[in-house]
């Protein structure tokens, strides 16, 4: 892993899309690394992890597995100079993942591309044939532009940039080995921090997403668990998946979210928006909409979210868990404006995986790299069972570790904010939401029917095929380090 294969140039211009926090434009640029590591320095990297996992005591945890699915290549596409969600927030967290020795405590996927096959079971395939060959624009189009962009792609949130199709294959492909490998039971939690892209529509891309990677998801779970639980903790609406399972009963959505119609994308998810009206519809109370104000504390958050989520597990008994862990609800974030810290959005996965039930943790929003990385590298501390044993000090080894500012893993509501936001959310009416959520659960059956519609197709044979070619060429490429490599107590994988 090279160190120095990025370097920080500020921001060149004032250009701020999708609801951008003026007050703190947080967000770093950073060049494209010019070339990869040698085969010595990921040996001397991989080495002084493995010390750290050993000072650290980071072991395989007892009685369940933990799987980490990503891809390299995802890292090194750009959405453009100016727009807020940067790629980049894949490298920084797995610069702190790695540093701390998490790898050896996980099963850890070098994950493929989705096939078009696999994307269609959700898009259309107009919109797919329209994604995969629009030329890509250097520049945004402008708002009152007389070409309106087709499926909403072109403008100043979805950019035509280059390698698109390439980026959201490889999103969903994170997404869908981490269903596959939850539904084989090769894996009880299975992260993949490069999915989470939860706007997107069937025929439409929205808010900075293009493949709704969760929605794929799910439908693999859905082939083994009759009731998946869908939980979203990004500072936006979930509004792409919402949507996608809103006349079913085997998917129960709960969102938490900033609400804010008239000025916050995506301006949906009031409190009284419970899934469609009529009670013949089996979806009917089945979405659960959490709407919050600017400046919702910790401890606020807290118990808003274990009295909800635990009230919904007990009606609803799902069988297995989607949580979607977007970190732009974070203090300090571009667009986001709570006063979360990173201790606070952890304690969602902690709760969520006391339910014992087997989940897909998914990235999403974010939009403070440094920030996004010490989220989700915490939150795979906790998947391990290691949070405890990790020291709050970022690894001096650490790649890029300059770049997080502050050299601790828990900054401050000062350190990320200067000054905390005013907290608009009263506790009269955060007592109001769960008082509606409960009166909606009671008219949620204990067991929902276990029928699909649509059952989505059995696509097995491409991915053996598929995983097949990938092993055979990563044998060729990685024998020089598999040996050392396999010292460890975890698993083989890609640094």
């Amino acid at each position: 892993m090279n160190i120095n294969a990025y370097r920080y140039r500020p921001p060149k211009t004032n250009y701020l899309p999708h609801n951008v926090d003026v007050d703190n434009p947080m967000v770093e640029e950073y060049e494209i690394p010019l070339r990869k590591a040698d085969e010595g320095e990921n040996e001397a990297f991989f080495n002084k992890m493995k010390l750290a996992a050993q000072e650290y005591n980071i072991v395989r945890p007892k009685g369940y597995t933990v799987s980490y699915h990503a891809t390299d290549e995802m890292e090194k596409h750009h959405f453009g100079q100016t727009h807020p969600m940067k790629p980049w927030r894949l490298t920084l967290t797995k610069s702190l993942v790695t540093s701390y020795g998490m790898p050896f405590a996980m099963d850890n996927y070098n994950t493929r591309h989705a096939t078009y096959e696999e994307l269609s079971a959700f898009h259309s395939t107009d919109y797919l044939d329209y994604l995969a060959t629009a030329a890509p624009e250097d520049q945004p189009r402008e708002s009152d532009n007389e070409k309106e962009p087709k499926f909403n792609l072109g403008g100043s949130d979805c950019p035509l940039f280059h390698g698109l199709y390439d980026y959201c294959s490889m999103s969903a492909g994170t997404s869908l080995d981490a269903a596959r490998k939850i539904c084989n039971k090769q894996s009880d939690i299975a992260i993949a921090w490069g999915g989470g892209l939860h706007h997107a529509k069937k025929s439409e891309a929205s808010g900075f997403c293009y493949i709704n990677d969760i929605v794929l998801a799910i439908l693999q779970l859905l082939r083994v668990y009759p009731r998946v639980l869908y939980i979203d903790i990004d500072v936006h609406h979930g509004d792409g998946v919402e949507e996608a399972f809103y006349s079913t009963d085997r998917v129960m959505t709960v969102s938490f979210h900033k609400y804010q119609p008239d000025t916050f994308f995506p301006g949906t998810g009031s409190l009284e928006d419970n899934g469609p009206q009529s009670e013949h519809n089996p979806g009917a109370h089945h979405a659960i909409n959490v709407p919050l104000n600017d400046g919702i504390t910790d401890e606020q958050y807290k118990n808003l979210f274990e009295n909800i989520i635990g009230a919904v597990n007990e009606k609803f008994r799902p069988s297995a868990i989607a949580l979607q862990c977007g970190a732009d609800s974070l203090a300090g974030d571009r667009l986001g404006r709570f006063n979360l810290k990173v201790q606070g959005h952890g304690n969602c996965v902690r709760f969520c995986k006391s339910l014992g039930l087997p989940m897909i943790m998914f990235g999403g929003g974010g939009y403070t790299p440094r920030n996004v990385a010490r989220a989700w590298a915490h939150e795979t501390s906790i998947a391990i069972g290691a949070d405890s044993n990790i020291p709050s000090t970022i690894p001096e080894h650490a790649p890029w570790r300059d770049h997080f500012i502050h050299d601790t893993l828990f900054p401050t509501l000062t350190q990320s904010l200067h000054e905390p936001r005013s907290n608009r959310n009263s506790e009269k009416r955060l007592r109001e939401i769960v008082n509606h959520v409960h009166e909606q659960l009671r008219f949620v059956q204990h067991a929902p029917s276990v029928q699909s519609t649509i059952i989505p197709p059995d696509l097995g044979g491409i991915r053996d095929e598929v995983e097949e070619r990938l092993k055979e060429e990563n044998e060729a490429n990685n024998e020089g380090l598999r040996k050392t490599r396999e010292e460890g107590v975890g698993s083989a994988m890609e640094f």
